[in-house]
């Protein structure tokens, strides 16, 4: 069809006929063929007077506008214009006129054009029926596939027997040269696939990257905001800290039984340790250093605090605060202090720590299973003094063997209360406690539950006293010795883990203490009993020994203790009153010593900052107690 004219019949309307002239030329693109513009006019005779007005016309408005159409898609295109009575008949002569192979036209959905012209039109003619510019119906002439057949047969017959080869070589280069593409057509498919398979596995990972990143960055904004609020809960408790230190200070007990303890100048500390000389040191820590000196004719000991420690300020006005307030027996006694360089001053205690004797420092002997009763029975004396203080009970908070000091007759007193607190009891049964972030203590005597609560109550005293009754009875370190007594205790071997250098211990006492020791060291705080209570407890184990609570670890039956003897009278007090010195005295004595008009201490020589006596209740039952089971003959 490389030569064949296709005749295209267009109406007079542009719109509709360039639709019909669309469909050809996309159609005939291929093929080269010639385009004729065919315009039936219908009712209009060639000779009729408006045939060449309407010819002109169209020309001029519609045909010019095919013609460049065509020219655009560089077709050949020749018009054709062919009058008559009526539409179908005008076509039929057409196409027997010019003997139309191929043909274009359009009809309407409701239009018989198209039966007429299929049934009637010449049997050699092809024809495309278009309608709203899409093929609708093709009439194939008859003689095509026949005539086809013919001709391609008698092509064949004319080609010689190498022209077929090469034809067939052709034929198969271009098979070959389809399969190779189809081949890398499926090879870039694949290589396609396999990138889009990697960019959805990468996205995958991005996308679980992402969230976790998202989730990582989700948990620290959470621990930012648990950090920042953990931070201001502890800015807050140190302001809070701040002002009670700071009312502490001015006043640091609101009721008015306070007892004063003296001032010391700079000069007469330097000139009792001669200007702090080491050779004068007997201890030092984290807080500064403890010389041994000799004051206004007495043997003291002087806690000098080290400059730089801004903690150890504030511990130094605590200490000084709660031991101007607290005087016992079982209390290591404050004498005085300097405020100008920070410095306490205590009374002399030889033996050292509790610490030092449960190791047997400077070779010395190892305390009697008797002593070690009697040593508990002082130490739960003094905390059950401090627990019941009123207004203010004081939590020592840092119980332990080396804040245990022995005096020359062995007896212990609690010391070192820097990080000790103060806690107005309520009046309801609601636990004084008191909440910090600031966790201070050792490790090994620290309530577990202040550890993870930061509450501190009189209960964490319990704790640190339940351990140091533990290692008075095994003699083992503190470190995990609950559950290895407890574990002991289970397996029936009491016997073999307390300290046997303590002497050969009565089973039942030592496992009354066991038992005592594992109570007061419970993990909870509510499985611990109070001081009171524990006391309640050590009482029949005292008396089960024959001692005095108060007695020396050396203590003969027929011996009074010499803490029973009032320093003025030289005889047992019926009536012990404690004086601004801090010491114990006869009731009647000290008054009588007053009275004639003296103002300073029987025993320091120092000025009394006032004339208020303290009875001296826990002392007094002691003395009962002791004179009860030693009667006098």
């Amino acid at each position: 069809m490389a030569t064949a004219e296709v005749y295209v019949c267009l109406p007079s309307d542009y719109d509709e006929g360039k639709h019909i002239l669309s469909w050809a030329l996309s159609y005939f693109s291929k093929d080269k063929a010639k385009i004729v513009a065919t315009f039936i006019i219908d009712n209009l005779a060639p000779n009729h007077r408006q045939y060449n007005a309407f010819v002109n016309r169209w020309m001029d408005e519609t045909l010019k506008k095919h013609l460049d159409q065509c020219a655009k898609q560089k077709f050949k295109v020749e018009k054709l214009f062919h009058g008559t009575g009526d539409l179908v008949e005008g076509i039929l002569e057409l196409i027997d006129l010019r003997v139309i192979r191929y043909l274009v036209i359009g009809v309407s959905p409701d239009s018989e054009v198209l039966e007429r012209v299929k049934e009637k039109a010449n049997p050699s003619c092809k024809i495309w029926f278009i309608q709203k510019g899409k093929l609708i119906y093709t009439r194939y002439p008859k003689s095509d596939l026949k005539e086809a057949t013919s001709e391609k047969l008698q092509r064949m017959e004319k080609l010689h027997q190498r022209e077929i080869e090469e034809i067939q070589k052709r034929e198969n280069d271009k098979n070959d040269l389809l399969k190779r593409k189809n081949e890398q057509l499926q090879l870039e498919n694949q290589l396609l696939r396999n990138q889009r398979n990697e960019n959805l596995i990468q996205l995958e990972d991005l996308n679980k990257q992402k969230q976790l990143i998202q989730l990582q960055l989700e948990k620290h904004i959470h621990d930012l905001e648990i950090d920042y609020n953990k931070l201001k809960e502890e800015r807050n408790n140190a302001i809070i800290e701040a002002q009670e230190l700071r009312k502490q200070k001015e006043h640091p007990f609101p009721n008015s039984d306070v007892v004063l303890s003296s001032h010391f100048s700079l000069s007469e500390l330097e000139q009792a340790t001669q200007n702090f000389s080491d050779s004068l040191k007997i201890g030092e820590g984290g807080f500064g250093c403890v010389y041994k000196g000799s004051l206004r004719k007495t043997t003291v000991a002087i806690k000098k605090l080290n400059s730089e420690s801004l903690q150890g300020l504030s511990e130094f006005q605590q200490e000084v605060a709660i031991l101007n307030r607290v005087r016992h027996p079982n209390i290591v006694n404050l004498i005085g202090s300097c405020s100008e360089i920070s410095t306490l001053v205590y009374e002399f205690l030889p033996n050292g720590s509790l610490e030092d004797q449960l190791a047997c420092a400077d070779n010395s002997s190892s305390l009697t299973w008797q002593a070690r009763i009697r040593i508990i029975s002082e130490i739960c004396l003094g905390l059950v003094f401090l627990h019941s203080n009123k207004p203010h009970l004081v939590i020592h908070g840092d119980l332990k063997p080396d804040n245990i000091l022995l005096d020359a007759n062995f007896i212990s007193k609690v010391s070192d209360f820097g990080i000790s607190k103060i806690i107005k009891q309520s009046d309801t049964n609601t636990t004084a406690l008191y909440r910090t972030t600031h966790l201070a203590g050792t490790f090994a005597y620290i309530d577990p539950e202040f550890l993870s609560t930061g509450e501190l109550t009189a209960k964490s005293d319990v704790y640190s006293f339940g351990i140091i009754v533990l290692r008075l009875l095994t003699g083992k370190r503190a470190l995990n010795i609950a559950k290895e007594v407890q574990e002991g205790m289970r397996a029936g071997r009491l016997s073999s883990i307390v300290d046997k250098s303590a002497g050969k211990w009565p089973f039942d006492l030592a496992e009354k203490l066991a038992i005592l020791g594992l109570r007061c060291a419970d993990i909870s705080r509510r499985g611990r009993p109070n001081m009171s209570q524990v006391w309640a407890m050590i009482e029949p184990l005292v008396n089960a020994t024959s001692l005095s609570s108060f007695g020396s670890s050396t203590f003969n039956e027929e011996h009074v203790p010499s803490h029973f003897i009032c320093p003025i009278m030289q005889e047992i007090m019926k009536n012990p009153c404690i004086a601004a010195d801090g010491f114990t005295y006869e009731a009647e004595a000290i008054k009588a010593w007053l009275n004639r008009g003296r103002n300073t201490s029987p025993m320091t020589n120092l000025v009394l900052s006032h004339h208020d006596l303290i009875p001296n209740h826990v002392l007094r039952s002691a003395i009962q107690e002791w004179l009860d089971q030693h009667p006098q003959s």
